[in-house]
């Protein structure tokens, strides 16, 4: 049977074997008797950042919230929990995290590990709530890090690409729980984000806007405002510099059913329910699409948002639907908003890699003056000379993955051409 592929099927994943251990023990068992070995999440990434040839390990099993600690405002879990499992249960005891991605059905340990995000001016992508975190590395011993004990070897390790070791724990920042309401704006004109892009990112806790790149203008603004709970929130301004409030729930791509969206027209509810785009009751099957993104740093946002129109006539026709969003700056060296704050312009394709794949390069060209870097999970065709040239504490980090990892077990091709060999 193998493995199976990826969750959008364009990756098939080459291991000889699939474990699915329910304990740390078996996961200490199986990385020692590996000559080469991954993790696998819920398959999100779009490239072979989780590929092996020999062992893969789903964390599947180990899916437990372990503590919740009132007192610190920290929850620890086991690396295979779903972040929409996790709200769940921890908006029923009263708390929060500051921020979650589109999807709720990713898992925490992997979006960690590849700086998956969600927006908002003052919200850093997924893996900055980590506080500490476990790992069997290759001899298979479990190591603890915390960023109160282990500063910048903890800054190094959060986000770790799946090369120091297999994650089995983590510990995340929480807050006090909160609601959130949000509204749809339909066309607003790129003129008006390439004046006022600060306004309108922070004009919420966390603002996306989308287009299909056929037009100079946003097909759809969404913005998700914070509310007291209990409380009614503000009526939303029928017009946003230029776009109009809409009075249905939307999905972001124009024609499709907005029944698997999360709630729009201003309706509060909780953070869980709110800040993802989509319901963690409809569980996404295989989709038929391509993802790629690249982050830049925020003074640059707008000449890059204008770079990537000028290809619109090539980028148009490939499209599914463009998100840009807005993530602060961070300390985790693999980062791709370390020390800096970015604006990310994600692409939704349709499912044809080799025009996809023609058109890449012409986008990572255009962004290059504003040193684009590219989502760990998405695809890119940008040489691995280029992305590593872009990640100033890279030596660090692979100073760091020989010493968890001196014989290059948990590596694999991916990471040998992004990152360069062990």
């Amino acid at each position: 049977m193998g493995i199976g592929t990826n969750w959008a099927g364009n990756c098939t994943y080459r291991a000889a074997r699939l474990h699915r251990p329910e304990s740390v023990e078996a996961v200490q068992r199986i990385v020692t008797g590996a000559e080469k070995v991954k993790a696998l999440g819920t398959r999100h990434s779009f490239n072979e950042i989780a590929d092996c040839v020999a062992d893969m390990i789903s964390l599947e099993h180990l899916d437990r919230v372990i503590e919740i600690d009132r007192d610190r405002r920290t929850v620890t879990v086991e690396a295979g929990i779903r972040y929409g499992t996790l709200g769940e249960i921890l908006n029923r005891e009263g708390f929060a995290l500051p921020n979650l991605a589109s999807l709720p059905h990713i898992s925490v340990a992997g979006a960690c590990a590849t700086a998956t995000h969600g927006s908002g001016d003052a919200n850093g992508n997924l893996a900055t709530s980590v506080s500490a975190l476990e790992m069997v590395i290759a001899d298979g011993t479990v190591v603890s890090l915390s960023r109160e004990s282990d500063g910048e070897r903890f800054a190094g390790a959060v986000v770790g690409l799946g090369a120091l070791g297999v994650v089995t724990k983590l510990t995340l920042d929480q807050l006090p729980t909160f609601e959130i309401c949000q509204d749809v704006y339909e066309n607003l004109p790129l003129a008006e984000v390439e004046a006022h892009l600060d306004e309108i990112t922070s004009s919420g806790y966390s603002v996306s806007l989308f287009t299909d790149w056929r037009e100079a203008r946003f097909t759809q603004a969404w913005r998700k405002r914070r509310v007291t709970p209990g409380e009614p929130a503000d009526p939303a301004a029928p017009t946003f510099f230029g776009a109009t409030r809409s009075e249905h729930d939307l999905h972001p791509i124009a024609g499709i059913s907005a029944e698997n969206c999360s709630p729009q027209r201003g309706v509060p509810g909780p953070w869980h329910e709110r800040l993802p785009h989509f319901r963690m009751e409809f569980t996404p099957s295989s989709g038929e699409e391509l993802q790629t993104e690249y982050l830049v740093p925020r003074p640059h946002a707008v000449d890059a948002l204008r770079a990537v129109n000028n290809l619109r006539a090539r980028i148009a026709p490939l499209i599914r639907v463009s998100e840009i969003r807005t993530v602060a700056a961070d300390d985790l060296w693999m980062s791709p908003c370390y020390r800096r704050a970015c604006v990310c312009i994600h692409f939704t394709w349709v499912k044809d890699w080799n025009a996809v794949g023609e058109v890449l390069p012409r986008i990572e060209a255009a962004l290059a003056p504003f040193d684009a870097r590219p989502h760990w999970g998405k695809l890119f065709t940008m040489p691995g000379t280029r992305v590593r040239s872009l990640y100033e504490k890279l030596p660090n980090f692979l100073e760091l993955a020989r010493g968890y990892d001196p014989k290059g077990k948990f590596r694999n091709a991916f990471l040998a051409a992004s990152i360069g060999p062990a």
